[in-house]
Order: structure tokens, then C-alpha cells, then sequence
């Protein structure tokens, strides 16, 4: 890479820490290209991304931002997995390291808080946003079937007394 080159990629990841959700820190030795690139394509697909840094670079990056703390993490070959939501990137990382031992999640960041592997692992476990929006509709959305259920309850029973009266008028 020329100087040009690392510095417009200092300034990338920089961003990248700042904004992301949340960051994963992970070794990659040993994983083939078709399985990093397969990897890649899931993370994508869920939204988040997959970097191989130098770890030189990435520590400078990491300068003046809230996940500094998790400098000590880049040492030998890792990769950098990130997302907006703070659950995804640790939830594919999670997945993608149960198929594959040789993807070992070394930590992370979430905003100013480091993670440690356990921590990420735990993360990893929590529902994703959308899967907590839609709970949170369907627990809004349940009293009010009920309510509505209750309400229409008495006029059905009053349609009932009514036909029962109305039988009860023919048969006589």
C-alpha cells in the first residue's frame, strides 16, 4: 500500500469505529478463501462487514475514538467484523465460528464498552432489533384483541338470548 492508500484507510476504519454498532475482533488463520468469502456474503446479506486490517493501521485508527480500548486485541492475522446494529455482527460472527474452529473471536467493542470473547459470545445470544420491534408489537398489538374480544362478547351473548327467545316464541 502506498502512504496515500493508508492514510484514506485509517481514515475509513476511523469511521467505521465511530459509527459502527458494534465491532468484532477475530483470527482468521487457516479459514480458505472460499470460506472467508462465504462469510462475507452472510454478513453482508444481514447487513454488516467484513475488513482484514493491518493491525499497524487499525491501532491508529483507533485513536480518538470511543472502542480505543480494544487496541490490545490486534495481534497476528485478524479480521474486523462491524454492524450499525449492535447485535449482528457478533450473531454472524458467533454463527459463522460454530462451523469453523478457525475463526477465533478475540473481542470487540460496543460504543466505549470493550468486549471480551465471552462478552461477544453473550451478544451474540440477544435478540436483533427487528426481532425486539416486532415482540414489542406483538405484546401492543395483544390487549387490544383482547379488549376488542371482551366488548364483542356481550352483544354475542345478547344475539343469543334473542334467538334463543325467538325459538322459543315459533315453538309455541
Amino acid at each position: 500500500m502506498e502512504r496515500a492508500e493508508k492514510r484514506e484507510f485509517v481514515t475509513e476504519l476511523n469511521e467505521v469505529f465511530k459509527a459502527s454498532g458494534s465491532v468484532v475482533v477475530a483470527h482468521y488463520a487457516g479459514v480458505t478463501v472460499a470460506q472467508m468469502n462465504d462469510f462475507r456474503s452472510k454478513m453482508r446479506t444481514a447487513g454488516g462487514t467484513v475488513k482484514v486490517a493491518k493491525n499497524r493501521l487499525a491501532k491508529i485508527a483507533l485513536q480518538g475514538t470511543e472502542a480505543e480500548g480494544m487496541s490490545d486485541l490486534f495481534k497476528g492475522q485478524t479480521l474486523i467484523a462491524y454492524s450499525n446494529d449492535p447485535i449482528t455482527a457478533p450473531k454472524i460472527v458467533m454463527e459463522f465460528a460454530k462451523t469453523n474452529d478457525k475463526l477465533v473471536v478475540l473481542g470487540g467493542a460496543m460504543g466505549s464498552t470493550t468486549l471480551n470473547a465471552d462478552a461477544v459470545k453473550s451478544l451474540a445470544t440477544l435478540p436483533s432489533l427487528d426481532e425486539l420491534r416486532a415482540k414489542l408489537l406483538g405484546l401492543l398489538v395483544a390487549p387490544a384483541t383482547r379488549v376488542a374480544t371482551v366488548t364483542a362478547a356481550p352483544a354475542s351473548q345478547l344475539a343469543r338470548v334473542f334467538a334463543a327467545y325467538a325459538k322459543k316464541d315459533e315453538a309455541a
